[in-house]
This record gives structure tokens, C-alpha cells and sequence, in this order.
């Protein structure tokens, strides 16, 4: 087998090829956007590149045929942050082959290694959470917009090599064609007509004022999260751009209270629906074309939540059931909709997990988090609990 290093056009076009090879004949597989993997790896578009650096690899065997691929990153904002320095890894797809898996791995850690990593979690992206995290160990259907779709033996794989669990990702699903519980909608109304609060949708001419009121709400809301750093605004301008072309405003909420942002939720319709389709292109006009006819002979009949945040001292004062009821309002106008996925929330947070078991979600996926500690006598610290404004060590209770 011969590992080669992504360092020209050829050898980037072999990578995102990897997963065409392996998801070949899968039905539930929908091939990301070539250009979505592309921007995570190229300086001009990827701002973590000011805080941090990258490398990836290829994987062919003896007859120089593709079997695999890995990508490897550092973030020298969160690196430092944790018992010991720890790297990223992702992106990661292989044939079922433990000899070439553990290559892969390997090439990770020696890299990651030698820039004084002591541990690698994966697989993550070389960029915030809401895209390509986690490895999918339940819930084996097509994958919504941003989301990691993997085969089963992907675990037996990161398990076998030593990957530990770091936290798990549980997303939910709720049906639209159903009407809310009553209970939940007497109070999300109640909070809703309470003097001072007030929920509106995003306008993307003002886009500015939005991405602010966003970063003022997130830095506060992920103060408690283990190993918080602020968000970037070129960053939060760069997805808000990617998300354009299939935005529709209405989906994007905010809430202020005396005119004081308190809280957003970020919700778009599941692009993955057309996307399947193009096999990962759309480069060209064509492509192009294709996308829009397939997005009016098909259309979205599924939506996801991306990301909500809440205040700390909003907290606990319905403000997450108001998005909802405030969304229900907007889903009854367009029927089109049938289906709601509520993703991802990790098991340390279980405050939220509790709000979509009150909507009256159901689980649908499971996706895992791994850290491998590169010395094995050291043990995996699971991410810490965040309950009402404190941290707390240890695992909540799963699906």
C-alpha cells in the first residue's frame, strides 16, 4: 500500500474520488459537494487557517487502485485547551481492511505527533461542529446537509485502533404533518406574549446586524461549553454565504428582549434532498442547472435545525419553546415540509436533548465522537456536562 500526500490538482481530485469508490452502489449515500470539501482545505476560504494548519493523504494499494484517505488538523485555539494537547483528524474513508485503516490512523497521529499532539479526535472537521462531525454508528439513512454518512464497520475500525468515546451525538426527528402537545403549545404561547419579547426572522439585508446579533448571543451561550473560544465573524460570514443559496428567511430566527438579542436558531431546508442527484459536482453551469431542475421536480420536503442558542439568563424562561412555536406558524405555510431533523446535540447537553423529547422528537441518528490518547495508559475524559450554567464531569444518560 502507498500513502500519498494531497499536494496538487490531480491528487485532490483522487480524494474527494475516495468516497465515490467506497459509497459506490449505496443508496443512502449523498456524495458532498466537491466544492464543500474543497473550501474546508484551501487557506483563501478556510479562516481557521489563521489559527491553525492542516494535511491529507490518499491511500492506494499495490496496483496503485484508491482504497482510502484521511485528512489531519491542528486548531492552535482549542489545542491547548484540553488535560493534554490535542489534534484533529477527519474525512476520513477506507475499505474494510484494518491494515489500511490503522495506516491511515498512523499517518495521523506521526503528524499530529510531531507538532506536540498528545491526543487526535475524530472524525471532525478543520472548522466549527455543524459540518462533518462525528462518525454515524446508528441511523444508517441519507444523510442531511453537513452531516457525516459512514458504513457500519467505520466502528470496529476507530474501536479496534483505540479510539475512545469523547462524547455522542444524538440527532432527533420530528413530524410536521403532527401537530405540537397541547402542554408544549400553551407554553411556548405564553412566552411568546410576554411584554419585552419579541421573535423575528432573518432579513439578509441586514445581514451584518444579524451575524452580530449571532456572535453576541453565541459568546455568551457557549461560555460554560468545555473549552469555549469565541466565534470568528469572518468565519459566521462564510457559513452564513454557503448557506445563500438554499436560504430561505423565514427559517432563521431571533429573539430579543428589550431589543437585546437573547437567542437564535438556525434552520434551512435539507439541500441533501437535490444534492443526491449531482454526485458531488456543481462546478458548472450545467451542474448548475441540474440542482435547480431537480430542486423544482423534487423539492425539499425536509428541513434541519443546524444550531440554537439561548442567553444563560434567558434560560429555562421557554425562550427555546417560542422559536418553535414561532417555526410551527411558519412550517403551516408551507406544507411542503413534512419532516423536521432536530441536529446534532451532543449527550453533554441535556437540557436540549430534553426540549426535543418535549416537542415531541424521536431519535434518528447516533454519530460518535472519538479521542485517541497517543499514550494508552492515559484515559479518555468524556466532555463534561453543562447544566445550568456549571460544568459538570461525566456522561449523560443515552438513547
Amino acid at each position: 500500500m502507498q500513502l500519498v500526500e494531497v499536494n496538487d490538482k490531480k491528487t485532490a481530485k483522487q480524494f474527494l474520488d475516495v468516497a465515490r469508490i467506497i459509497y459506490k452502489g449505496d443508496v443512502n449515500f449523498v456524495c458532498p459537494l466537491d466544492g464543500m470539501v474543497e473550501a474546508v482545505f484551501d487557506p483563501s476560504k478556510n479562516v481557521f487557517f489563521t489559527h491553525g494548519e492542516c494535511i491529507r493523504w490518499i491511500l492506494k494499494d499495490h496496483n496503485g487502485a484508491l482504497i482510502g484517505r484521511t485528512a489531519a488538523f491542528i486548531n492552535k485555539n482549542k489545542a491547548y485547551n484540553y488535560e493534554v494537547p490535542v489534534g484533529g483528524m477527519g474525512f476520513f474513508e477506507c475499505i474494510d481492511n484494518t491494515e489500511a485503516a490503522f495506516l491511515l490512523f498512523d499517518q495521523c497521529k506521526t503528524w499530529l505527533s510531531a507538532r506536540g499532539m498528545e491526543a487526535m479526535d475524530g472524525p471532525i472537521n478543520f472548522g466549527e461542529n455543524e459540518n462533518f462531525w462525528g462518525l454515524l454508528v446508528e441511523g444508517f439513512s441519507p444523510a442531511s446537509f453537513g452531516m457525516n454518512y459512514h458504513l457500519p464497520y467505520y466502528r470496529n475500525l476507530f474501536e479496534q485502533y483505540g479510539f475512545k468515546q469523547f462524547f455522542e451525538q444524538v440527532t432527533n426527528k420530528l413530524d410536521l404533518t403532527l401537530p405540537f402537545n397541547e402542554r408544549f403549545r400553551k407554553i411556548a404561547q405564553r412566552v411568546s406574549d410576554r411584554p419585552g419579547y419579541r421573535y423575528e426572522h432573518f432579513k439578509i439585508k441586514d445581514m451584518e446586524k444579524y451575524l452580530n446579533d449571532f456572535k453576541v448571543v453565541y459568546d455568551k451561550a457557549w461560555a460554560y461549553h468545555e473549552n469555549f473560544t469565541p466565534i470568528n465573524l469572518e468565519d459566521l460570514r462564510e457559513q452564513f454565504r454557503q448557506l445563500k443559496p438554499i436560504m430561505d428567511e423565514e427559517m432563521i430566527l431571533f429573539a430579543y428582549h428589550d431589543n437585546e438579542p437573547i437567542g437564535f436558531l438556525v434552520m434551512a431546508p435539507d439541500a441533501n434532498q437535490v444534492i443526491y442527484y449531482l454526485n458531488g459536482k456543481m462546478n458548472s453551469i450545467w451542474d448548475k442547472l441540474k440542482f435547480l431542475y431537480y430542486q423544482k421536480t423534487k423539492g425539499f420536503t425536509r428541513t434541519r435545525v443546524m444550531v440554537m442558542g439561548i442567553s444563560p439568563q434567558y434560560r429555562r424562561l421557554g425562550i427555546e419553546s417560542g422559536f418553535f412555536l414561532f417555526l410551527r406558524k411558519v412550517m403551516d405555510r408551507k406544507p411542503q415540509y413534512t419532516e423536521l431533523e432536530l441536529s446534532w446535540v451532543g449527550d453533554f447537553n441535556p437540557q436540549m436533548l430534553a426540549i426535543h423529547v418535549a416537542l415531541g422528537g424521536v431519535f434518528h441518528k447516533r454519530h460518535i465522537t472519538y479521542r485517541c490518547m497517543f499514550d494508552p495508559a492515559k484515559p479518555v475524559i468524556p466532555m463534561q456536562v453543562i447544566l445550568e450554567g456549571e460544568v459538570k464531569t461525566g456522561n449523560s444518560t443515552s438513547h
